[in-house]
C-alpha cells in the first residue's frame, strides 16, 4: 500500500557529551544534531542527520544539513506516492552529495513505514541474521596513556568486544605499545581519521607488530588509490570509513585492493537503501563490514542496531551504550549492553524505542515544519 508524507518536521538539538570526543581533527564537547521527523496519516518517522558540528569529517555540517533537508528534500519526498521506503533514495538522488542530510530524511521514511506495517525496522530492511550484535566502543584521544589504559580497562570490565582507539602523528605507536603491554590479547583497532599521507609508510608499518584487527582510513578522507599502495606495504588491514560513500566506490575500493575490512555508515552512504547494496557487495566479495558511529543520540544508534543484524555485519562495531555518551538519552529508555558486549535487537515497530518529547523539548534549539 503506497503512502504520502504529509509534512516534516525538523529539530537541532544540543546534547552535551559526559566526555570530550577527541579524533586527528579536534575535540567535540557537544553534540549538536539534526532530527528529521516525517508524518504521515498521523504515524510518525524519525531519522537523525548524523553530521558533525563542522565540515571536518566530511563537507556537511549542521547548518548546511538544516537547509538541505529543507530546502532541497523535503519539497522532493512531500506529497509524493511511495510504495516502499527504497524509493526515497532515488527520489533525492540527483542532489550532489550531502548524503548524511538526505540520510536523515531516509532513514526516517523507513522507520515511518516500519511503524506503518507494525514491523520491527530491521525486520523491513532484511536484517534479523542475529538477535543481538556485538558490540566495540570508539576512545577518543586522551590526554595521557595513563588515561588512555585505564578507559580501556573500565570499557573490558563492561563486557565491550573490541577497543577501537583514535591515533594521529605522535600519539600512535608508543600509545599502541602501551596498551598492548597491559593488554595483550584484546580485539584493537586504530582508527587515523585520514591523519597520514604515504610519506608515513615506515610509521604505519610499524604498526604492524601490535597485530591490529585493522587501521581505519589512514590516508586522505577521498582517497582510494593511494590506499591500495599502502596495503600493499602493509600485514594490517586496512579498514576504509570517509572514502566509501556508495557501492560503486565499495567496489572499486574491492577491484584495487585498498583495504580488506569496510565500515558502513548509514549516515556517509545516505540512508538504509545504499548501505544495504554496500553491505551486499561487500558480502559477495568476502569483504566482512562492521557498523561505525557519529556520537549519535538514541535515535541514530536504534538504526544503526538494526542496520547491524544484516548478516555480513560480523565485526564489533561502533554501537555501544548510552550511557557511555549522554548524561541523559532522549529516549524514554536507554540503549544498553549486555555483560557479554551486546546489544540485543527488539520486536517494537519502527526502531523499537519511545522518544521523551519533554526533554526533546528541553534540548532543542530551533524547530521548523514543512508542509
Amino acid at each position: 500500500m503506497s503512502f504520502q508524507i504529509e509534512e516534516i518536521r525538523l529539530r537541532q538539538i544540543g546534547m552535551p557529551l559526559v566526555k570530550f570526543f577527541e579524533t586527528s581533527f579536534g575535540r567535540t564537547y557537544e553534540r549538536h544534531m539534526v532530527l528529521v521527523e516525517v508524518v504521515s496519516e498521523g504515524v510518525s518517522g524519525w531519522g537523525e542527520v548524523t553530521a558533525g558540528e563542522n565540515p571536518f569529517y566530511n563537507e556537511e555540517w549542521t547548518e548546511s544539513a538544516w537547509s538541505i533537508v529543507k530546502d532541497y528534500v523535503a519539497p522532493r519526498i512531500l506529497k509524493t506516492p511511495f510504495t516502499t521506503s527504497a524509493d526515497v533514495a532515488a527520489r533525492v538522488a540527483h542532489i550532489r552529495g550531502h548524503r548524511m542530510a538526505r540520510g536523515g530524511a531516509e532513514v526516517a521514511v523507513w522507520d515511518l513505514e516500519a511503524k506503518r506495517a507494525g514491523v520491527p525496522l530491521w525486520k523491513l530492511i532484511g536484517g534479523g541474521a542475529r538477535p543481538e550484535i556485538p558490540s566495540g566502543v570508539s576512545l577518543g584521544i586522551q590526554d595521557t596513556v595513563d588515561d588512555l589504559l585505564n578507559v580501556i580497562e573500565k570499557e573490558l570490565a563492561d563486557g565491550y568486544q573490541r577497543i577501537k582507539m583514535k591515533i594521529k602523528p605522535g600519539r600512535d605507536v608508543e600509545d599502541i605499545r602501551e596498551v598492548r603491554k597491559r593488554f595483550p590479547s584484546i580485539k584493537l583497532m586504530a582508527d587515523a581519521n585520514s591523519a597520514y599521507t604515504l610519506n608515513d609508510i615506515d610509521r604505519l608499518k610499524a604498526l604492524d607488530e601490535f597485530y591490529l584487527m585493522m587501521i581505519e582510513q589512514p590516508l586522505a578522507h577521498d582517497d582510494i588509490i593511494d590506499h591500495a599502495e599502502l596495503q600493499k606495504h602493509l600485514q594490517t588491514p586496512i579498514c576504509l570509513d570517509e572514502c566509501i560513500r556508495s557501492a560503486h566506490h565499495a567496489e572499486q575500493a574491492i577491484r584495487m585492493h585498498a583495504c580488506g575490512i569496510i565500515n558502513i555508515k548509514l549516515g556517509r552512504v545516505g540512508g538504509f537503501a545504499e548501505a544495504k547494496k554496500v553491505h551486499d557487495v561487500c558480502q559477495a566479495a568476502g569483504i566482512p563490514v562492521w557498523c561505525g558511529g557519529m556520537l549519535e543520540s538514541g535515535i541514530g544508534r536504534a538504526h544503526n542496531v538494526a542496520l547491524a543484524t544484516l548478516p555480513n555485519f560480523t565485526i564489533p562495531g561502533d554501537v555501544s551504550a548510552s550511557k557511555r555518551y549522554w548524561k541523559r538519552e532522549l529516549l524514554t529508555e536507554e540503549i544498553v549492553a549486555t555483560p557479554n558486549g551486546t546489544i540485543k535487537s527488539n520486536d517494537r515497530p519502527g526502531f523499537g524505542y519511545d522518544i521523551d518529547m519533554d526533554f526533546l523539548d528541553s534540548i532543542t534549539v530551533r524547530k521548523e515544519t514543512i508542509r
